[in-house]
């Protein structure tokens, strides 16, 4: 029998199944199980009508662009209309700064690739998102995860970690953050903290990479102006590679985003994505960018803020009636997700099978941590289940807590007689 490890790369032998993903092909296999788990939009969020038009408006001008290949940058237009957008968003990214990725995750593959080596050093939020510990172990590089405070990365703690790393020897390309919201934590950084944060990787010389998917997605205790200004807005030395995506917004299944980036890296991110794809779908792109034209986004957007502020609120209510004794949290102000403490000797890992058991999934927290076995942690994503899923999928959630403390403070089984 053929052993295929021995053709395995290096990079082949390390790749991970997603913690997100596998939750995901669990609630595949069941109808009745309730997910917190993967952070999909609300399928009532969807703008059918409207795609439907512009779909149909789109295949009937029999126009070669529609279903030819296109540019590895991207359609034009679209990236006019991109331009537009990070306008609003206070960033300058004229055309050649700018490339179309299947969506944002692609954006991460492509950093990595262009950017690290095996061996290289990337510092990360701890915790940070889990796509791009994927994309950025799958290079080989080394992740060094920096605490977070209630308004982001711990600034002096990143600084000791990157002059210990180069004492060591070590080369550190990039500090990777998630500033609106972040995934898993919900977490909102601060404006000083983001000034001071430009300011250390002006002075030490290091990359940003901002992944920033759910800046539009803000509730109403938020100013948009002011607390979700982006780094790159601030940026004037093109130290920071800037993301973001049309999958939280709009509609996740046509893979669109965006990656901006001085146009000297911006030139190897396209070499790159050529070997990867040639160019993003031309089809979802036109959909994009007549849906970004036709005001279809500007108008949905109000929506979304409600629409999943109304769920948060459900989450944060259910959980405080139900599970108020076993969890903590801090109320997010924004994007699809509740992070939440375990009280006591639980363990998010080992509590998972007893919440499938009930019917109900999650991600354990320790699929967001490069450092350590942090496991009294669960991300609880409210966007995707409508309310009555939410308020059913608490109650089992807080029935698996009753059993796993039950379990733990059950006496021990007395040794068999000999």
């Amino acid at each position: 029998m053929t052993n295929f490890d021995a053709f395995l790369s290096c990079a082949g032998e390390t790749m991970q199944e997603s913690a997100i993903r596998r939750m995901g092909s669990m609630l595949a296999d069941s109808r009745d199980l309730v997910s917190f788990a993967p952070g999909y939009p609300a399928e009532a969020a969807f703008v059918w009508d409207d795609l439907r038009a512009i779909a149909d408006d789109v295949l009937s001008s029999r126009r070669e662009s529609v279903l030819q290949y296109g540019a590895t940058r991207g359609y034009r237009p679209l990236l006019e209309s991109i331009t537009r957008i990070m306008a609003e968003r206070g960033i300058s990214a004229p055309l050649e700064q700018l490339v179309v990725t299947n969506g944002s995750q692609q954006g991460l593959d492509l950093t990595a690739r262009v950017l690290l080596d095996r061996g290289d050093v990337v510092l990360v939020e701890l915790p940070t998102y889990s796509g791009a510990i994927s994309a950025f172990r799958g290079v080989g590089a080394e992740l060094v995860g920096v605490r977070q405070d209630a308004d982001g990365c711990d600034l002096n703690e990143l600084d000791t970690a990157l002059v210990r790393l180069r004492a060591e020897g070590r080369r550190v390309k990039f500090f990777y953050t998630v500033p609106n919201f972040q995934n898993p934590t919900g977490l909102l950084v601060g404006l000083d903290k983001r000034q001071r944060l430009l300011e250390w990787a002006e002075r030490r010389d290091v990359l940003v990479v901002e992944d920033d998917p759910y800046r539009d997605v803000y509730f109403t205790d938020v100013t948009k102006e002011a607390d979700t200004r982006a780094l790159a807005a601030d940026d004037t030395s093109g130290r920071v590679i800037y993301m973001s995506s049309f999958s939280k917004t709009l509609v996740p299944g046509l893979r669109v985003g965006w990656l901006s980036a001085a146009p000297e890296l911006v030139g190897r991110f396209e070499l790159a994505k050529q070997a990867t794809d040639l160019c993003s779908g031309a089809l979802g792109q036109q959909i994009v960018n007549e849906a970004c034209r036709r005001g279809v986004l500007a108008r949905q957007l109000p929506r979304l803020r409600a629409l999943y502020q109304e769920k948060r609120d459900v989450m944060v209510d259910a959980l405080s009636r139900a599970c108020g004794d076993a969890l903590t949290w801090d109320i997010p102000r924004g994007g699809f997700f509740l992070w939440a403490r375990l009280r006591g000797p639980i363990d998010g890992d080992a509590l998972l099978p007893r919440a499938l058991a009930r019917g109900v999934i999650y991600v354990a927290g320790s699929a967001f941590f490069v450092s350590g076995a942090e496991r009294q942690f669960i991300r609880l994503s409210f966007s995707s289940p409508p309310a009555d899923q939410i308020h059913e999928g608490v109650r089992r959630l807080a029935g698996a807590l009753s059993d796993a403390r039950k379990a733990a403070s059950a006496p021990a089984a007395a040794p068999a007689a000999r």
